[in-house]
C-alpha cells in the first residue's frame, strides 16, 4: 500500500477505494503501523508546531506542556480507532450487518483520513477553522460501513448514523480527557 495513494484514493474515489482496502489484512497489526499511526500524527504534530512554536498572536503553549499534549492526543487518538471499530462491529447484528472485526477495524481505521488530514490546518492557528472539511470523514464512514459491514440498503444510513452517535460520545469523552489535564 502507497500511503500517499490511500490518501488520495479515499478522499477521491471512497466507493472504489473501499473494495480494494477490503482485500488488504485488517488486523490492527497491520493497519496501525502502516496507515494510522501515521495519519493520525497530523493533528498532533500540526496543533503542536501551531500553538506552540507559531502561536496566535502573542499567545504560545509551551513547548514542554503543547508536546506532552500532542502525545497525549495522538495516543488518545489511536485508542478512539480501535473504541470505534468494536462499536461498528457490535452494532452490526442490530442493523441486519455482517459482523466482522477486520472490516470494522478498516472502517474505522480509513473513515477518519478527511479529518485527520484537514489537521495540517492546525499549523497556521488562524485556518485552524478549515478543519471542518474533516466532516467529509463522515461520508466516508457511510461508504466504508455500507461497502465492508454490508448492511441492508434500507438500513445503512440509520447503521451510520448509529455509529456517528456512538463515535462523537467516544470523542467527546476523548477531548473531555485532554481538557481536564490541560485546560485547553
Amino acid at each position: 500500500m502507497n500511503l500517499v495513494e490511500r490518501i488520495k484514493g479515499i478522499l477521491l474515489q471512497p466507493k472504489s477505494e473501499w473494495p480494494a482496502i477490503e482485500r488488504e489484512p485488517g488486523d490492527a497489526g497491520y493497519l496501525f503501523p502502516n496507515y494510522v499511526a501515521i495519519v493520525a500524527a497530523i493533528p498532533a504534530v500540526c496543533t503542536f508546531i501551531g500553538t506552540s512554536i507559531i502561536g496566535f498572536g502573542a499567545y504560545r503553549v509551551g513547548i514542554g506542556l503543547g508536546l506532552i499534549r500532542a502525545v497525549v492526543v495522538y495516543a488518545l487518538s489511536l485508542a478512539g480507532v480501535f473504541v470505534v471499530a468494536y462499536i461498528i462491529d457490535y452494532l452490526a447484528g442490530t442493523f441486519g450487518a455482517r459482523k466482522n472485526l477486520d472490516n470494522a477495524m478498516r472502517v474505522s481505521a480509513y473513515a477518519p483520513t478527511a479529518a485527520w488530514v484537514a489537521g495540517v490546518f492546525n499549523i497556521i492557528p488562524a485556518l485552524a477553522f478549515l478543519g471542518i472539511l474533516g466532516l467529509y470523514s463522515l461520508y466516508l464512514l457511510h461508504t466504508g460501513i455500507a461497502a465492508l459491514m454490508k448492511p441492508p440498503a434500507d438500513k445503512a444510513v440509520v447503521y451510520t448514523i448509529a455509529v456517528i452517535v456512538c463515535a462523537i460520545i467516544v470523542w467527546v469523552i476523548i477531548f473531555g480527557v485532554v481538557a481536564m489535564l490541560f485546560g485547553l
